[in-house]
């Protein structure tokens, strides 16, 4: 069974990177050692693992990867913490409802 990676990285300029891949050792080793020039992190190496989620299904991968990929800072990193309860603040839609207290 084929497995599907979803993944954060953090740069050596303290950036994140998104991406997913059915091959997380090439994958990682490609991003360090700057295979692909034109790639975000080329000029931002190393990188580092910091939260990985995977997948059988290809479709689930890449959807979670496009929604990660949008979201803030913050919200990556009460991910990448594992901090639910942050995750779900910074996941109101304060246009809705407003500003937490």
């Amino acid at each position: 069974m084929k497995l599907y990676t979803v993944y954060i990285l953090k740069c050596s300029d303290a950036s994140y990177y998104v991406g997913m891949t059915s091959d997380l050792g090439e994958r990682m080793n490609q991003h360090n050692s700057g295979e692909f020039p034109e790639a975000y992190t080329y000029k931002r190496r190393p990188v580092k693992l910091m939260w990985i989620e995977q997948f059988t299904d290809p479709k689930l991968a890449l959807d979670l990867e496009k929604r990660i990929k949008g979201w803030s800072r913050k919200k990556k990193e009460a991910l990448i913490k594992k901090d639910w309860e942050k995750l779900k603040e910074y996941s109101r839609n304060y246009t809705q409802f407003g500003k937490p207290d």
